[in-house]
């Protein structure tokens, strides 16, 4: 298995992960206003059963219709993605299946199966079941898919941080030793907040967006408006905490995932009392000359507040690029070995598990282990811990893309900000104000909708990108995860997706439009409210 896992060629996995990135970068476009509609349908159907108005009911309706829309397409592109694990990253299924695999099980199981129970009763049970039954279905539909999210996210987290696992020797596979640890761990728990939260945004600013669009065509202005109000409250209530709980990522990342960190600040050299960059000439279309360079150029940064966000301290230290190459002691006085240390203890242990399986293949349970065999055993327990170092080529190949990851972070965290501003704007207009005279504010929020996307798929290229090249986080690069298979085969493929998924695309961006040019279907009784 090992001898062919060197064999696979670069050009499959170039395709194999620009095939997967293609998959998630389109799922994700549904994803996260499928998230932010739940909650704002959610909100609308409580206000009718609260005040038993038609107006609201019918206002509920109108959202769930695009929820509706958007829901089927993100449960296409989800199922695509899912099947890729199988047919072009084999040797990752296979090494690591019975960890990774069960929170996408559960998440098959439990949150799919309730979402689509609940989605019909939602669709289909207006003035058939009672109103609070009804509630419960439309609030359940969000917490099926919110639960489903739960589950995509712990298998992600569990990639970026690898515990309740231990690897086996004879299966040559990672096995779950703590289910408890793989679905509950503060990564997880982080990583599900900050991604939901920013999903509520997305769903907020389109809400808001398509509101003020009705405005600004001098119609439906009792729904916008009153449209609008929820969805700067829930975006104003999300922009903030996805901004907390970024900062408690930014923390885990740094104890869990220090070259990310470092590649998102282009910190090359590190030390105590570090600035947080805000901004600095970092050339976005090559890999810097980290080594010999001791910082970007033009370099504008907050005193201290790297150190306050990697250690909650501000005098802590925070290791930068050549301080991970080549080894530094921490603060505790304990020793982090360089990455050529790293790579040699990796190598022992894939000798130690070969040798280990040539003397053990044809052995029976029970069969006692040879005086050799056990000294292999003793050799790969005792570097496991860099098992995947053990195919990296070149130190340097640790080190992810310092552009990419510089630039998406300040995207992402950018926006963050910028959604902050905007909701409370919005929030003081609607409210002090009258919305119909604010054209500059109505235009402004059509133009947020794709920048949202864009600070959203931002955050995912961070969260991807400046793990790279593994696949699982010091476990398994991406080279020996990777399916052998033709690199044409998957290229193939690759198009073939990217015409599939773009047409779907184009497709609910067509019947979006269409359902809200349409607008807002209210009855007599409604207007009347």
């Amino acid at each position: 298995m090992f001898n062919l896992l060197l064999d696979i060629t670069n050009s499959t996995v170039d395709w194999s992960r620009a095939q997967f990135a293609l998959t998630a970068i389109y799922h994700w476009l549904f994803v996260p206003l499928t998230l932010g509609l739940a909650v704002i349908m959610g909100i609308a159907e409580t206000c009718y059963y609260r005040t038993k108005k038609e107006f609201w009911k019918d206002t509920a309706r109108f959202w769930q219709k695009l929820f509706g829309i958007n829901f089927a397409m993100g449960v296409a592109t989800g199922i695509i993605l899912e099947f890729e694990f199988g047919t072009n990253w084999s040797n990752y299924s296979w090494m690591v299946g019975d960890i990774f695999g069960a929170p996408l099980a559960i998440e098959g199981i439990v949150a799919f199966f309730m979402e689509a129970t609940f989605v019909a009763v939602m669709f289909f049970g207006w003035d058939k079941v009672s109103r609070g039954f009804h509630l419960s279905a439309t609030w359940l539909t969000g917490l099926g898919a919110t639960i489903s999210a739960w589950w995509i996210l712990v298998a992600n987290s569990w990639m970026q941080y690898p515990i309740g696992q231990e690897f086996n020797s004879d299966t040559m596979r990672f096995e779950m030793t703590s289910f408890t640890d793989v679905a509950f761990s503060p990564y997880a728990v982080d990583k599900f907040c900050h991604t939901v939260t920013s999903a509520w945004i997305i769903g907020a600013v389109f809400v808001v967006g398509v509101s003020c669009w009705y405005l600004l065509k001098g119609r439906e202005h009792k729904f916008a408006k009153e449209s609008i109000k929820i969805g700067a409250i829930v975006g104003l209530i999300a922009s903030v905490l996805t901004a907390l709980t970024g900062d408690e990522s930014a923390y885990r990342v740094a104890k869990s995932q220090p070259m990310k960190l470092a590649a998102m600040e282009a910190l090359y050299n590190g030390g105590e009392s570090q600035g947080l960059t805000i901004m600095a000439a970092v050339n976005p279309f090559k890999q810097p000359d980290y080594v010999n360079e001791a910082e970007p150029p033009y370099r504008i940064a907050v005193p201290y507040g790297l150190s306050i966000l990697a250690t909650r301290s501000l005098n802590g230290y925070v290791p930068g690029v050549n301080n991970l190459i080549q080894g530094y002691t921490k603060p505790d006085g304990t020793r982090e070995p360089s990455f050529e240390e790293k790579i040699e203890s990796g190598k022992k242990a894939i000798v130690a598990l070969q040798e280990y399986r040539k003397e053990t293949a044809g052995m029976k349970d029970g069969d006692p282990l040879s005086a050799s065999a056990k000294s292999n055993l003793a050799v790969l327990k005792d570097n496991i811990k860099y098992f995947g170092y053990g195919y990296i080529k070149d130190v340097h190949d640790l080190v992810p893309s310092i552009p990419l990851n510089f630039y998406a972070f300040r995207v992402m965290v950018g926006m963050g900000f910028l959604f902050i501003l905007f909701f409370a704007v919005v929030l003081f207009i609607v409210y002090k104000k009258d919305i119909h005279n604010f054209r500059w504010l109505h235009w402004t929020s059509l133009i947020l909708i794709p920048i949202a996307y864009i600070a959203s798929e931002a955050g995912w290229v961070v969260a991807e990108m400046g793990r790279q090249p593994w696949t699982i986080q010091d476990m398994l690069p991406v080279n020996v995860a990777v399916s052998n298979v033709p690199a044409a085969s998957v290229a193939t493929t690759f198009f073939i997706f990217l015409i599939l998924f773009t047409t779907m695309l184009v497709v609910e961006i067509s019947i979006l439009c269409k359902q809200i040019k349409k607008g807002p279907e209210f009855s007599e009784v409604a207007l009347k409210n």
